[in-house]
């Protein structure tokens, strides 16, 4: 370890700041572009010791778990709390810039739609049990020490108003080491808990079922997947569908990024008859186009097929919507299969869609709307599409993880006329 002193030039993928000396790149955690700080130095990695030139962009944390000084560790869940809100947004929109810059791409980037405290309707906790009881909240970085959380503001007031509740059926669950999914529906606290060695045991399930009974507002527990007790059907309103969320299923991290990306590709797919939505989930998407178009959902989940299929059979004022379980991955849709389709949208994991791009960029199909959680996949996806004769018409920056360096994007495209 040695002492230095160092001039921060820019933010790294991480949101660390970055200064370059002599060994290369050092990476400073909560140092933001332009301070000048003392640190010690392990490696390529720096820890603040103090700060001689601060930032204009730097602000006080929101949150006492927060940075360096944070109550019971480092929490890891945010990493730029101490940034101006101006410097923030301009720092992710640049990600995605520089990431469409990547692969040549030089398309009109929009502003970013932001996200704001207290909205995020799903969580992920870390639990562990330790001599003084369960110990629950979010790993400090490159640890394996869990920093209890009393508050988080981030997350929505719903949630995290019931942070001792979620506590106590983790509790109930007797087990060691684990995590713990919340998320807020509208019938109440959806809570699966995963990593369970073994599962829950007659003892364990009945521990917590009590604890769920004395409580209010808990929709479903869930254990590795298993309903162990579900006093409420725990529902997702998509534009007036009620789907069923499957235990541990995927939704957006916030409602009004959900409907704000929702509106775009609504936009974008005009007076589309016949739409594909692929990697449709749940139908976040499917659900709410279906309301003007008639809809193909593919999705490789088994159970969220069943609970989109539902919905769709069980929502008045729909087009028809025609589910199908597919692996798009392994099988993408072919060329020939998009013959009868004015528009496509698809919303891929973190890998993309790079399979289904390479078939869908030979297709006639006029609209695309490509839904995206990451920036680097996304830039090698619209590349496929542009070699195939589609023209990027706008990506627009989407904030749902605050105080994160995640960045998703919501890009349109429109084939060009031959």
């Amino acid at each position: 370890m040695s002492a230095q002193t160092v001039t921060i030039s820019s933010l790294g993928a991480k949101g660390d700041g970055v200064a370059h000396g002599a060994d290369g790149p050092v990476f400073v955690p909560f140092a933001l572009p332009g301070e000048t700080v003392s640190i010690a130095k392990v490696k390529n990695e720096g820890t603040i010791m103090s700060i001689t030139s601060p930032s204009p962009d730097r602000v006080q944390p929101p949150c006492k778990h927060f940075g360096p000084d944070g109550v019971g560790g480092v929490c890891g869940g945010c990493s730029l709390q101490h940034m101006a809100k101006p410097a923030y947004n301009a720092f992710k929109r640049q990600i995605l810039i520089d990431a469409l810059k990547s692969k040549g791409i030089e398309a009109p980037v929009g502003e970013i739609f932001e996200a704001h405290p207290h909205q995020r309707r799903r969580l992920v906790f870390t639990a562990r049990r330790r001599e003084q009881g369960l110990v629950m909240g979010f790993m400090q970085a490159e640890t394996h020490h869990v920093v209890p959380v009393e508050e988080c503001p981030i997350a929505s007031d719903g949630l995290i108003s019931r942070l001792d509740a979620i506590k106590t059926i983790a509790n109930a669950c007797g087990a060691e080491h684990f995590r713990v999914t919340v998320t807020e529906t509208t019938t109440g606290l959806d809570i699966s808990l995963d990593g369970l060695r073994g599962g829950l045991g007659d003892q364990e399930r009945r521990a917590v079922t009590n604890a769920v009974l004395r409580l209010k507002n808990i929709a479903r527990v869930s254990a590795n997947g298993e309903i162990i007790i579900e006093p409420h059907k725990p529902l997702l309103d998509f534009a007036g569908a009620r789907v069923v969320l499957p235990p541990g299923g995927f939704t957006q991290a916030t409602h009004e990024a959900e409907e704000h990306m929702a509106a775009l590709a609504i936009a974008h797919i005009g007076k589309a008859k016949k739409v594909a939505d692929l990697f449709s989930g749940v139908g976040t998407f499917a659900l709410r186009l279906a309301r003007g178009s008639s809809v193909l959902a593919v999705e490789s989940d088994e159970k969220a097929v069943k609970s989109l299929d539902f919905a769709a059979r069980n929502t008045q004022g729909l087009k028809p919507v025609t589910v199908e379980r597919r692996d798009l991955f392994r099988r993408p849709l072919m060329t020939s299969e998009f013959k009868t389709f004015d528009a496509v949208v698809f919303d891929p994991p973190r890998a993309g869609a790079e399979a289904q791009c390479a078939e869908l960029a030979k297709s006639q199909v006029k609209k695309v709307v490509a839904i995206s959680c990451n920036p680097l996949t996304l830039a090698r996806d619209l590349s496929i599409l542009i070699a195939g004769g589609y023209r990027v018409d706008e990506v627009t920056p989407i904030d749902q993880f605050l105080w994160s360096p995640h960045v998703e994007a919501v890009a349109t495209l429109s084939k060009n006329k031959t």
